[in-house]
């Protein structure tokens, strides 16, 4: 097995049902697989996107550490939604539709559709540079989005389990995408 097989596989062991995130230290982990710093990030940049539903979060520094979230599970819409909906590019109509379905279906609220819609559209992209450009742009702004949203949303589900049967029916109904 490849060592960047291995480390990956080691950093899924630790990502279970129970623990959908894991904090680690760059260097410890390096220093435990014998490698270069930079074979971690490369596993991190490469098997760990947004496209296959994770976050990773890092803080540098002394007391810094590699936070990676798993913000979705594999088969899930929202992993649908960045692959196939979304894709590498999209353009501004075929954006707003998904926002409007998305909006529809309450996987997102109408405050954060305009606010996705303002983010993508032509006037935020309004720089010198071909609309094939614009829509890659775009697509990577959008599924950031997202999986800002499905982070939040399973943040607010955790705490809600954590919360008394008062304050969760008070708070609104979220989802993960």
């Amino acid at each position: 097995m490849r060592l960047s097989d291995s480390i990956e596989s080691f950093i899924k062991t630790l990502l279970t049902q129970e623990e959908p995130e894991v904090e680690l230290k760059r260097n410890e982990l390096a220093e435990y697989f014998g490698c270069a710093p930079s074979q971690i990030n490369y596993v991190l940049a490469t098997r760990f996107t947004i496209d296959d539903g994770y976050v990773i979060e890092s803080r540098r520094g002394g007391g810094g550490y590699i936070r990676i979230v798993r913000v979705i599970q594999s088969g899930s819409k929202f992993r649908y939604l960045l692959s196939e909906r979304i894709g590498d590019a999209i353009g501004e109509v075929e954006a707003g539709k998904l926002i409007g379905q998305l909006e529809a279906e309450k996987l997102i609220t109408p405050c954060e559709g305009g606010i996705m819609r303002s983010a993508i559209s032509s006037q935020a992209l309004s720089v010198p540079m071909p609309d094939s450009m614009k829509d890659v742009t775009r697509a990577k702004i959008f599924k950031a989005m997202l999986t800002s949203i499905a982070g939040r949303n399973r943040e607010t589900r955790k705490e809600e389990t954590r919360s008394t049967p008062q304050t969760r029916h008070a708070e609104r109904e979220t989802y993960d995408l």
